[in-house]
């Protein structure tokens, strides 16, 4: 055989095999999309199905919602947007949301920030322990902390005098505790992207360390700190454990204010529906309102 035969063969064998990846292309390129859609679809359907039955059951009289389910309400009515205010006291618990979760949103960052610019920027004793301590604390469940909490709480009111048990304060520096942890080591990270030049240039002009904290590191580090501020304030908005504890009537917040739409004669389906979506619409405008900060804030640290 001829070396000219030899090269035809091999490349007619190349065009074929070329050809056969050009005829399967496509089709795995139809069948990875054919997956997807599916998967979109699917994953849809298990997010929005819970929704949909929440605002379709806020819509329905009490008697409908007991009775069998229908995809399409038979009858609307708005009347249960109404009477989730009188069925329980649910604009308290609405104010008491809003000072406990402010109060710790302002607190935990205020903290964290100074915690953080510290641990990042100088080098002192115990350090790395601090680092690790911090971080360890994740690893344990929060109903570990809630038995020792009340006693902490009780015995302070029982020799001090100070009411921390049923109070705005001791519900506070419960959501700090368990927060602080998460938002020092977030703002660590934020902080070691950050060139130091800043603050040798700023001590070169005369700034202290605080003003150089304040004028410069913190407005530099905006977003990571509205990030730390988006999850402190639905951390404490959403947190039902030891609110459902540590909390009186005079200072329940929401999460567990929901529950007195369920009493011992019966449950009001239709109120618990629409209130769960009133109180969740400052959090979802909030997120949606800074939803570009909170994105930045958290990817900034990683391609600095």
């Amino acid at each position: 055989m001829s070396q000219s035969t030899i090269a035809q063969a091999k490349s007619s064998d190349l065009d074929r095999s070329y050809a056969d990846k050009k005829v399967r292309k496509p089709s795995e390129a139809n069948v990875y999309r054919v997956l997807r859609v599916v998967g979109l679809v699917f994953f849809s359907f298990i997010t929005l199905f819970p929704l949909y039955t929440i605002v379709t059951t806020a819509i329905k009289p009490l008697q409908d919602v007991q009775s069998t389910f229908h995809w399409i309400p038979s009858q609307i009515t708005f009347a249960p947007f109404g009477d989730i205010w009188q069925t329980v006291p649910l604009a308290r618990y609405l104010l008491n949301s809003i000072i406990i979760s402010g109060a710790a949103t302002v607190i935990s960052v205020a903290v964290a920030v100074l915690a953080a610019y510290a641990v990042s920027r100088y080098r002192f004793a115990g350090r790395r322990v601090f680092s690790v301590v911090i971080l360890a604390t994740q690893m344990f469940p929060g109903i570990l902390f809630l038995l020792p909490l009340f006693i902490i709480f009780i015995n302070i009111q029982q020799v001090i005098g100070i009411q921390l048990y049923g109070s705005y304060l001791g519900l506070i520096l419960t959501y700090l505790t368990f927060a602080l942890p998460v938002y020092i080591w977030m703002l660590i990270g934020y902080f070691d992207t950050l060139p130091r030049g800043l603050e040798e240039a700023a001590s070169i002009d005369g700034a202290s360390a605080f003003g150089t904290l304040v004028r410069i590191i913190v407005p530099l580090s905006m977003p990571g700190i509205i990030a730390v501020a988006i999850f402190s304030f639905m951390t404490a908005w959403n947190e039902l454990l030891f609110a459902s504890i540590l909390t009186t009537s005079a200072t329940r917040t929401l999460a567990v204010g929901l529950q007195g739409y369920a009493t011992q004669s019966n449950v009001y389906w239709n109120q618990l529906m629409a209130a769960s979506i009133v109180v969740s619409i400052p959090i979802v405008i909030g997120f949606l309102l800074l939803q570009k900060y909170m994105v930045q804030g958290l990817t900034s640290g990683a391609v600095k």
